[in-house]
This record gives structure tokens, C-alpha cells and sequence, in this order.
């Protein structure tokens, strides 16, 4: 999790130069406009940058939509909502060779959102149901985010109910309703898991708690992704350095053999218990974000020795054995990974790092210019990177799950939401039962609509379909995904989307009405349509018509449950001209999920 903005900054060699965008234009609608553009090869993003009309090129400022994290964009368009309505703006767009580097603003384009007229746009969206189409990539099925698992032990209540219990059948749900395949979570080397310490000056190993978590993870159907951190307190060089309310430590090992001896008697240790081919199976991440100082007491170099150590101790319990990072904040340290690790020999066998309120950049041309064919694993991902912030709670967050993950689709290895469950306690435990948490899952055990808006994509059919849109806000604002199952059924997930959290409570402005043609449908088939938005599957709108307090009463906990599952309601679909059509609302924020039997 990303809790401070306190970047080590020293860099890489510097990239190669980049142009800005060739082609940019603009499309005004209502609310909105959408902007487009060429694609720059070597990107891994692009900047868009905002002033008035007419004013100084000095004037252009990145659009800031409120993510509190990366801005640039890895997508050739960007919708802006920030601007108000009738009001004209002079946009730009500048080329991202790295997360900290990028080229200056290209050619000028001018205009602004159109001032609603009091009717709701309308929006056609074509599918060819026929027609072939690429595997579906499903970048959520890899991995999910957890508090640390230690928490699997807990038999303190959270709101009343048991700790370790329910982040146990949190994670359980993710793998059997959403078919995720594994877990990663901090501080498994951490001392409440007991698993170093000296005695007369000699280190002693005990993974006896680390066994018991694990043990609860498999039971689960899940993998762990182990993440090698943080500091044993009889290791550190500065015990005193710690982040979070439980007190991790963060500093370099004062001995770096023991360090060694301890990651590779711990990762033996787990080929003896779980098998080497299920072990196999595993990545070994290499700590958590210590291009921030809160999470890093030493240096940049410093933590490379410490990447370089790890690595080969890794590798000397099974050179098999996966082994990556840097899992650093904000897209940062892959360049400097990569360079340092084409010098010093370590392997790089997945490179993991984190981004929140935005989709993640695009690392290929990044792993393509360092000669790396290393997995790309973003090992946290999320709506924002503040706990307790109201966002978490919003059906807008599910939609930036939806968009994230459609952006992200075909070009990551995994993109890992952070996380599972509310019981979560790194800046202390959950005050309410709606506090902005990060969890996908309540206390209590209730879906949030981010929780939804995994299930309507794990209901998408393997083979995936082109979909051609048109009118105000097609392709931009309202995106769709279409597939197909094997046994010829048809799922269509649509949504309506903005980045801009200023908009998180929705706009009357943005909303759509959705015209959705079916090419190739035939006059039998039959279709449901699924709803995810502030009357459907929002636990926060219905605990605020239930009036709950800061935890519900057992009745409220009845009526809540109302908002765990999504209904399905038959839709009549329309015949004409070989095709089915079917017409809905598209609020902002919410999305709709179409299921038709041929």
C-alpha cells in the first residue's frame, strides 16, 4: 500500500527521447470531451495537459482527475470530465518514456464539453456474435491482495466478528467465485510469525506460524505470491525504523549472510512441506515499495545489494524457483532494476510494482529497451492509494476496477486489486462498517460493488468479440467488453466511466442511454440484464436507507446481506433485420451486464 509520497529519486540512465503524439483530436459531448491520439512507440504512457484557451503554452498543466498517484495513461485516449461545461480549454499530450520522465506537450487542440440540453444521449454499441475473436485475457484471475496472512490467525473481533475467520473466507470467496489463483500480502518474515531470532549470538529459524498460514492459503484453493519482507527485529540494523500499526521494520539486515541463510532455509523449508513442484508454482517477491522512504530505511543501492542477495538466495534453495520485484509505489525503480541487474548478473524473473487511481502504464517498451523478457506482475493496484478514504466505499470504484482491468487486458501477466477484505489494520482496524476501507468484502462478509464488478467480469465467455460504438461518449465514457461462451452464449459487460473522482458520487450530466445490436441473434434467443450501480448491489446506499450506525444491528446485518449477490431480471429483446436489439439506462457511475441464450 502506498502511504507516503517520500520518493528516492535517484534515477537510471535516461531514455531514450520520445515525440509527443501525432493526431491528436478532440470530440466534445456532453459533460465530457474526448481526446485521441497516434501511439508513440517506446511509450509506456501518455500526459495530458490542460490550460485556457488561447493562453501561454506555459500555461499547460497535467489534467489531474484525483487518483492521488501516477497520472500518466497508458490508453491512446482519455476522457475529461474536469472541465466545465460551455468552457473552452487548450489540451496537449506529451509522450512517457518512464514513470518520472516524460517529453513535452505536442500540437495544440481546442474545445470543451457541451452543456446538457436536458435529454440523455444516446449510445449504439454493435456486436458481431459470429464473428472470431482472440481468447479473452483475464488479468484479475492471477492474483488478489490480502492484509498479511498472520491476520488468518486472529481471533480478535473486528465489529464484532472474528478477525482471522472472516479474512479466511474472504480470500476463500475470491477463489471460488472469481477463480483467482493466488494471494500476496506483506510481513511474512515479520516477528509475529516468530521466524528468526538469536540465542547466545546464533540464529535460530522457526517457521512453525508461517506453515499455519499457509496451511489456511492452500486450504483455500489459493497459492501464496511470497513477499520477502520485512526486517526480523534480531536482524535489523535499525529495529527501531517501523511502518504500520503493527510495527514492521524496515531497515536493511544488519548481517548480510544471515539475511541469506534465513531466505533460503525459509524457502527449503516450504519445498520440504508443500512439494517442489507445488513450490515451483510460487513467485518470490523481493520486499515492498522501498522507493519510499516509509518502507525503506537505507538507500536506493542499498536495497539493490539487498534485491541482488535475496535473489540468489532464492535461487540457491531451486534455480527453478521465480524471483522478482522491484514492487515499488507509483511505477517506480523498473529502469533502475533492470540496469543495475544487466550489471550484477541477479535474475529478474517477473518485475512487480504498484499504481493506484489509474490504469497501469504500459511496461513493455520498458522490459523491450533493457532486452528483459520478465513477467509484468502489478502486485498492487487500486481506486486510491489512501486507506479510510470514501471512494473505496463508491459503484464509481467498481467501474475503475472494470476500466482498469479492460485497459490492462492482453499487456500484464496480473493485475492484483488491493485487497480482499476490510479486515485490514496497517494504519489500525476498521472504526465502522463503511470507512472507506480497501477491502472488496466487508466486515461482516458483504460484497462492496468493486467486489461485483469482479464477478460480472468472471462471468465474460472465453473468446472475445469486437464492438463498434457510436454517438456521445461511445468508446470513451461508455466502454463495453463482449464475449462469447463455447456452448455459443453471449455476455456483453458495459459501463459508464470517468476517471475524475470529483465525480465520484456520479453527474446527471454523464449519463447514457445504451443501445446495445446484436448481429446474428436470432428470434429465439432469450437475455437477462444485470445491474451494478447505486440501486443495485451498493451496500453504502443501503446502509444509508437503513440508517446504520457505525456498525449495523443484527437485523441491519439481514437487511444488508440484501446487497451481496446481483439479481439478474429477464430483458425482452427486440427483433428486426437479423439482429437483437436491447435498449437500458447507463447512469454515471454503473454498469450493466447482458447475458443472452442462443
Amino acid at each position: 500500500m502506498t502511504i507516503g509520497i517520500e520518493h528516492l529519486t535517484s534515477r537510471a540512465a535516461a531514455a531514450p527521447h520520445l515525440p509527443p503524439p501525432a493526431g491528436l483530436t478532440l470530440t466534445p459531448g456532453a459533460g465530457h470531451v474526448l481526446l485521441r491520439w497516434q501511439p508513440v512507440d517506446g511509450a509506456v504512457g501518455y500526459l495530458v495537459h490542460r490550460a485556457p484557451a488561447g493562453a501561454a503554452r506555459e500555461a499547460l498543466r497535467p489534467v489531474d482527475h484525483l487518483g492521488g498517484d501516477v497520472l500518466a495513461i497508458p490508453d491512446t485516449w482519455y476522457v475529461d470530465t474536469t472541465g466545465e461545461p460551455g468552457v473552452r480549454y487548450d489540451y496537449a499530450v506529451a509522450s512517457v518514456r518512464s514513470v518520472t520522465d516524460h517529453g513535452e506537450p505536442g500540437v495544440l487542440v481546442t474545445g470543451g464539453p457541451a452543456e446538457p440540453d436536458g435529454a440523455v444521449p444516446r449510445v449504439e454499441l454493435i456486436v458481431d456474435t459470429t464473428a472470431d475473436g482472440p481468447p479473452l485475457p483475464r488479468p484479475w484471475e492471477p492474483m488478489i491482495g490480502s492484509e498479511r496472512l498472520s491476520q488468518l490467525l486472529c481471533t480478535d473481533t473486528s465489529g464484532g466478528r472474528v478477525i482471522g475467520t472472516e479474512l479466511e473466507a474472504a480470500l476463500r470467496r475470491m477463489h471460488d467465485e472469481i477463480g483467482v489463483r493466488t494471494v500476496r500480502a506483506h510481513a511474512i518474515l515479520h516477528d509475529d510469525l516468530g521466524v528468526y531470532r538469536e540465542i547466545d549470538g546464533e540464529p535460530v529459524h522457526d517457521f512453525t506460524r508461517v506453515d499455519e498460514v499457509y496451511d489456511r492459503i492452500l486450504a483455500t484453493g489459493l497459492r501464496p505470491c511470497v513477499e520477502l519482507g520485512f526486517m526480523p527485529r534480531d536482524l535489523a540494523s535499525d529495529p527501531d525504523r517501523t511502518v504500520f500499526e503493527y510495527g514492521a521494520i524496515v531497515s536493511p539486515p544488519r548481517d548480510w549472510g544471515r539475511w541469506s541463510d534465513l531466505i533460503t532455509a525459509l524457502v527449503r523449508h516450504l519445498m520440504d512441506r508443500y512439494g517442489k513442484q507445488e513450490v515451483l508454482g510460487w513467485d518470490f517477491e523481493v520486499w515492498n515499495e522501498a522507493n519510499l522512504g516509509v518502507f525503506w530505511s537505507g538507500t536506493r543501492e542499498t536495497w539493490m545489494r539487498l534485491y541482488d542477495v535475496t535473489a540468489a538466495a532464492v535461487k540457491a534453495a531451486d534455480p527453478r524457483l521465480a524471483v522478482g520485484g522491484p514492487s515499488s509505489a507509483a511505477a517506480g525503480w523498473v529502469d533502475e532494476l533492470l540496469e543495475h541487474t544487466a550489471r550484477s548478473g541477479a535474475p529478474v524473473d517477473f518485475v512487480t510494482t504498484h499504481t493506484y487511481g489509474n490504469a497501469p502504464v504500459d511496461l513493455r517498451p520498458t522490459l523491450r529497451r533493457h532486452g528483459s523478457s520478465a513477467r509484468v506482475l502489478w502486485t498492487e493496484w487500486g481506486v486510491t492509494p489512501s486507506h479510510f478514504h470514501p471512494v473505496n466505499d463508491t459503484v464509481s470504484s467498481a467501474t475503475f476496477l472494470l476500466h482498469g482491468m479492460r485497459s490492462a487486458a492482453g499487456r500484464v501477466d496480473a493485475l492484483s486489486y488491493w485487497v480482499a477484505s476490510d479486515h485490514f489494520e496497517e494504519l489500525g482496524r476498521p472504526p465502522r462498517l463503511l470507512h472507506g476501507g480497501f477491502g472488496l468484502i466487508t466486515v461482516g462478509g458483504i460484497a462492496k460493488a468493486r467486489y461485483h464488478a469482479l464477478s460480472l467480469l468472471s462471468r465474460l465467455g472465453g473468446t472475445q468479440l469486437s464492438v463498434t460504438a457510436r454517438g456521445d461518449g461511445a468508446d470513451g465514457l461508455v466502454q463495453a467488453w463482449a464475449s462469447r461462451h463455447d456452448d455459443g452464449s453471449l455476455v456483453v459487460l458495459l459501463w459508464n466511466h470517468t476517471l475524475d473522482q470529483g465525480k465520484a458520487e456520479g453527474d446527471a450530466a454523464l449519463a447514457r442511454r445504451a443501445r446495445l445490436r446484436l448481429d446474428g441473434v436470432g428470434a429465439d434467443a432469450t437475455a437477462t440484464l444485470t445491474r451494478l450501480d447505486a440501486e443495485h448491489g451498493d451496500v453504502t446506499t443501503l446502509a444509508r436507507h437503513l440508517g446504520v450506525g457505525n456498525w449495523p444491528t443484527e437485523e441491519q446485518w439481514e437487511r444488508l446481506r440484501a446487497a451481496d449477490r446481483l439479481t439478474a431480471e429477464p430483458a425482452a429483446l427486440e427483433h428486426a433485420g437479423g439482429a437483437a436489439h436491447l435498449t437500458f439506462e447507463l447512469p454515471q457511475p454503473s454498469a450493466v451486464l447482458v447475458e443472452v441464450s442462443p
